[in-house]
Formats: structure tokens, C-alpha cells, sequence
């Protein structure tokens, strides 16, 4: 039987195809449930219902706005294909998205692999290349997919401390690489919402290289595309070029398609190689595959967001600032800000009034809270809630 486009969105419950909101296809809010459900954030249930009823969820660094339009007109009329095909046999197919990709760096599909979100990629690259003799090494605090996969198959891990600044110690995870499986670095850090300049990073991949030569190097960039400091640059030309090295992106950050978990790895063909026994066939769904392809090929919208959180961002620090709250400098679309409290009475006192921010980052839990960037209306009212709380 076939489903048009407006019988589908009425089996869903909406009324009308042109009134689903692109915040709907990006699932806002779903990592925020997940960590709730684990235990590792807010711990009255009545809170997670107020989040659906209006609450401002700035608590897992979404993209408030949802995908942008191209994207959004790409799924709209992807759900009119035949959605029973294999993403071999659907257009733009999986294969399609990974030319885009090459395309997009100059590379060829060799250098890509897709992972369902760029979780799969950190997840495969714990598995390819550590092991209980080859340690993954890693800042700390810092994103902890790589780290967790890790420590489940009982692979040991070595942390390197974040520098006064908050930002890696690229000197300090250099010594710490010598015979290591893995390093990872998180560029922009999360939680810290630092930046490590380009320079930074080639001579710590220099240096990795040279003490170490069968260490590989996953360079998480997730938040890339909200970076305004001039001193960042992409390390996918470097990874393209230097073998062991590899870059892990995502689309669910500033291109807004968390909901629908796709990312993608860049890197060495031969490194590549490697980590793409280590992925599902198929990972890649259609929808997600259509808007890939098509916010690639909107790069003003990518521009326009990145404006757009600047402002937010901007806004929000100003507001921590007059509070006397310190908050590392940002180049994400988050900030983490030195509250002076523990996190979780922060949290808390925040959910009261219907704001909902991070969960704890050992080992600053103590001292500093995380805090995602919405809209800037989004901002506005919870800055008056920070004030409040933090008075």
C-alpha cells in the first residue's frame, strides 16, 4: 500500500506534513531521557515530564533549531521513496554520502567509513586498536564513549589532566602515548569547551609518530563547526596524510540530526581500512543519508548556525561573568562554567524552575556545572533562572 507523505505524518499524530518542526526530527531531548533513565541526571521522574511540557533543555548539547532546511526538505521527500530499500539501492544511497564526504576534503570513499553517529566510530576505534597490552590515553575529563568501551574489555586507560586553561595538555598525552593502542583527543574538548590550536595538535601527532609509531590517533571533532578561534583548524588534511591518524565527525551538532545518528570517520586508507571491520553493514539509514547529503551542500546554513550560537554563547558567558562564575572559553555550542557548588545542587535547584543542565563530570563535579546553548530567547529565560539560583 502506499503511504503519501501526509498519511504518514497523520499516523503519527500530526495533522499536517508542513507543521512537523525540524526540533522533532532531531529528537531533542532523547540523550537527556537516556541519562536519566541510567541514573546520571535528574532523579525526580516528575522532572523529565516537565522537560516535555516547555521546559529549556540545555542539558546535551542539541542543536535547539533541528536540521537545517535542505535537510529538512531532503527527509520530507525521502519519506516518499521507497523506504524499504537497503541504503545500497536508495538515492542518494550510503555510498552516495560517502563520495559527498570525499568530495568535501578532497579525499576519495577509501578514506570514509560511517558510523551511526559518531559514537560508532569512537566505540570501533576502542575496539580496533586497543587491547590488555595497548592502553587508550586520553584527557581528563573529556568525552568517555572510547574510554568506557575500554574499560569494559578490561583494556587499561591513562588519563592526562586538562591544563590550568582547561585545555589538553598535548605535551603531557604525548609522553603518556609510549606504547599505548589509542589516543584520543576530544578537539573541542567536552566538557571543557576548549579548543587545542592546530599547531598544537600536528606536533603532538608529530610526536606520538615519532616515540611511538604503532599508536593510532582519533581526533574527535565533533564541535568543529561552532569554533570562531582563527588558532583551530580541521585535522582531516593531516589524517589524510599521515598514516595512524584518524577524524571523527558527527552530524548531530551543528547540522542538528542527533535523533537520527549519523557521523563519519576521515583518515589514511589503510587506517580506514581497519576500522571499517569494525562497523554494521548498513549503519547508515536512508533519511539520514538524504539529509547528510544535502546539508553538505548547504554550507551557508552551517555558517548561519554557527553565527547563531555565537551570539547565544556570547550572551551566556556575559551573564556568568556578572555573576563572578568563570567559565573556560568556549568553542562549542556549551560552556563549562566554575559555579563554585557542586554540580548535581546546581542541576537540581535549575530543574525547580524548569531549566535543565548537565549531569556531573568527574572530577570537577564539585566545582562546575556544564550548561548547553539553546536559543537565544532559550538563554534569556534561564539566565534569569541562573541568576536566582546562583544569588
Amino acid at each position: 500500500m502506499s503511504l503519501s507523505r501526509r498519511a504518514f505524518f497523520r499516523n503519527i499524530g500530526v495533522d499536517r506534513a508542513d507543521s512537523v518542526s525540524p526540533g522533532l526530527i532531531a529528537s531533542r531531548g532523547r540523550e537527556a531521557l537516556e541519562l536519566w533513565r541510567n541514573g546520571l541526571n535528574y532523579e525526580d521522574e516528575g522532572l523529565f515530564t516537565r522537560m516535555q511540557e516547555g521546559a529549556i533543555v540545555i542539558s546535551s548539547n542539541e542543536n535547539p533549531l533541528g536540521p537545517g532546511p535542505a535537510a529538512y526538505q531532503a527527509l520530507l521527500d525521502g519519506l516518499n521513496q521507497q523506504a524499504g530499500r537497503y541504503p545500497t539501492n536508495f538515492r542518494p544511497s550510503h555510498r552516495d554520502l560517502m563520495q559527498t564526504i570525499a568530495d568535501k576534503y578532497g579525499a576519495r570513499p577509501e578514506n570514509i567509513t560511517l558510523g551511526t553517529g559518531s559514537g560508532e566510530i569512537l566505540e570501533n576505534g576502542a575496539l580496533a586498536f586497543t587491547g590488555p597490552d595497548k592502553a587508550l590515553v586520553t584527557a581528563d575529563p573529556s568525552y568517555l564513549q572510547a574510554v568506557g568501551v575500554a574499560r569494559r574489555h578490561g583494556h587499561p586507560v591513562r588519563t592526562v589532566p586538562l591544563d590550568a586553561n582547561l585545555r589538553l595538555d598535548s605535551e603531557g598525552i604525548a609522553r603518556a602515548a609510549s606504547g599505548a593502542g589509542l589516543v584520543f583527543l576530544c578537539n573541542p574538548n567536552n566538557p571543557s569547551s576548549t579548543v587545542t590550536p592546530a599547531a598544537d595538535v600536528e606536533a603532538l601527532v608529530a610526536e606520538v609518530r615519532r616515540s611511538s609509531p604503532d599508536t593510532h590517533i582519533l581526533i574527535d571533532e565533533a564541535y568543529h563547526d561552532y569554533v570562531t578561534d582563527p588558532a583551530h583548524q580541521t585535522a582531516i588534511p593531516l589524517a589524510l596524510r599521515t598514516p595512524n591518524v584518524f577524524v571523527a565527525r558527527t552530524f548531530s551538532k551543528a547540522y542538528g540530526m542527533a535523533g537520527l545518528r549519523l557521523g563519519y570517520a576521515v583518515g589514511h586508507a589503510e587506517t580506514i581500512a581497519t576500522l571499517a571491520q569494525w562497523t554494521h553493514v548498513f549503519n547508515s539509514n536512508n533519511l539520514a543519508n538524504a539529509a547528510a547529503v544535502a546539508s553538505l551542500n548547504d554550507p551557508q546554513h552551517v555558517e548561519q548556525e554557527r553565527a547563531r550560537n555565537k551570539e547565544a554563547r556570547d550572551f551566556t558567558i556575559g551573564v556568568f561573568n556578572d555573576l563572578g562564575c568563570e567559565a573556560a572559553d568556549s568553542q562549542t555550542n556549551f560552556l563549562f562554567v566554575n559555579i563554585g557548588r557542586p554540580a548535581a545542587e546546581f542541576r537540581n535547584a535549575c530543574a525547580e524552575h524548569d531549566v535543565m543542565v548537565g549531569r556531573d563530570f568527574p572530577p570537577m563535579e564539585k566545582t562546575h556545572a556544564r550548561i548547553s546553548i539553546g536559543t537565544i530567547g532559550e538563554m534569556r529565560r534561564a539566565a534569569e533562572v541562573f541568576k536566582q539560583v546562583l544569588a
